[in-house]
């Protein structure tokens, strides 16, 4: 299965860690945070992101629950109706909107 991972860039070590375990599963990862792209502004880094989504069977998501750009890539995840799952809220608030999408059959 080919799954992007999403989220909060300060988390890298939890992404690298999960890249590592879907890999071993036989998966085939991408995403953005393990991604150098240092000419790319950030209208780039948003048609980045959407190709990596589009690419994608599912989205993993691991998020700060502040990270906007987070907020906007899950808003192409919603509209390309792809499968998310959550791997790591921070414990904070704006949950459940993500968390009921993750229990919809697609």
């Amino acid at each position: 299965m080919k799954i992007a991972i999403i989220g909060s860039s300060q988390y890298k070590d939890r992404f690298l860690q999960h890249e590592l375990e879907l890999k071993e599963q036989g998966h085939h990862v991408r995403s953005p945070v393990l991604d150098s792209h240092p000419d790319f502004d950030e209208l780039m880094v948003c048609f980045h992101n959407k190709e990596l989504i589009q690419w994608a069977d599912e989205v993993h998501l691991i998020w700060d629950r502040r990270s906007v750009g987070t907020i906007f890539d899950f808003g192409m995840v919603f509209m390309a109706e792809k499968p998310l799952k959550i791997i790591y809220f921070e414990p904070k608030t704006f949950e459940g909107v993500m968390q009921k999408y993750e229990r919809l059959s697609l």
